[in-house]
Protein backbone atom coordinates (compact mmCIF):
# COMPACT_ATOMS: atom_id res chain seq x y z
CA UNK A 1 0.00 0.00 0.00
CA UNK A 2 1.12 3.55 -0.34
CA UNK A 3 2.73 5.10 2.16
CA UNK A 4 1.35 8.91 1.87
CA UNK A 5 -2.14 6.98 2.06
CA UNK A 6 -1.48 5.06 5.18
CA UNK A 7 0.18 8.21 6.82
CA UNK A 8 -3.03 10.04 5.64
CA UNK A 9 -5.35 7.45 6.78
CA UNK A 10 -3.69 7.60 9.98
CA UNK A 11 -3.65 11.14 10.79
CA UNK A 12 -7.12 11.48 10.20
CA UNK A 13 -7.83 8.61 12.77
CA UNK A 14 -5.58 10.78 14.78
CA UNK A 15 -7.62 14.48 14.21
CA UNK A 16 -10.80 12.97 14.97
CA UNK A 17 -9.42 11.28 18.51
CA UNK A 18 -7.83 14.66 19.36
CA UNK A 19 -11.28 15.95 20.21
CA UNK A 20 -11.36 13.45 22.96
CA UNK A 21 -11.05 14.95 26.18
CA UNK A 22 -9.29 12.19 27.86
CA UNK A 23 -6.41 11.38 26.46
CA UNK A 24 -5.75 8.10 27.87
CA UNK A 25 -8.77 7.11 26.14
CA UNK A 26 -7.93 8.99 22.59
CA UNK A 27 -4.69 6.93 22.72
CA UNK A 28 -6.14 3.62 23.52
CA UNK A 29 -9.08 4.22 21.08
CA UNK A 30 -6.61 4.80 17.88
CA UNK A 31 -5.03 1.47 18.69
CA UNK A 32 -7.79 -0.06 18.94
CA UNK A 33 -9.03 1.65 15.84
CA UNK A 34 -6.12 0.50 13.94
CA UNK A 35 -6.30 -3.06 15.07
CA UNK A 36 -9.99 -3.69 14.42
CA UNK A 37 -10.14 -2.07 11.06
CA UNK A 38 -6.68 -2.25 9.46
CA UNK A 39 -5.46 -5.14 7.49
CA UNK A 40 -2.86 -6.87 9.83
CA UNK A 41 -0.60 -5.62 6.21
CA UNK A 42 -1.29 -2.35 6.52
CA UNK A 43 -0.62 -2.30 9.91
CA UNK A 44 2.42 -4.08 9.67
CA UNK A 45 3.70 -1.59 7.00
CA UNK A 46 2.28 1.45 8.80
CA UNK A 47 5.05 0.31 12.19
CA UNK A 48 7.36 -0.17 9.51
CA UNK A 49 6.85 3.75 8.64
CA UNK A 50 7.10 4.93 12.01
CA UNK A 51 10.30 3.07 12.46
CA UNK A 52 11.65 5.17 9.50
CA UNK A 53 12.29 8.58 8.48
CA UNK A 54 8.78 8.69 7.44
CA UNK A 55 7.13 8.38 10.70
CA UNK A 56 7.78 12.47 11.32
CA UNK A 57 5.16 13.35 8.66
CA UNK A 58 2.69 11.44 11.12
CA UNK A 59 0.11 12.72 13.55
CA UNK A 60 2.00 13.36 17.26
CA UNK A 61 -1.30 11.97 18.81
CA UNK A 62 -0.98 8.64 16.51
CA UNK A 63 2.45 8.27 17.46
CA UNK A 64 2.46 8.45 21.16
CA UNK A 65 -0.52 6.14 20.91
CA UNK A 66 1.60 3.49 18.76
CA UNK A 67 4.31 3.91 21.17
CA UNK A 68 2.30 2.97 24.39
CA UNK A 69 0.17 0.54 22.33
CA UNK A 70 2.52 -0.95 19.71
CA UNK A 71 1.67 -4.74 20.91
CA UNK A 72 -2.42 -3.97 19.99
CA UNK A 73 -1.70 -2.95 16.65
CA UNK A 74 1.44 -5.37 16.01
Amino acid sequence: MNSEHLIRMANQIGTFFESMPDRTEALEGIANHLRKFWDPRMRHEFLALLDQDEGRAVNALVREALQKHRAMVA
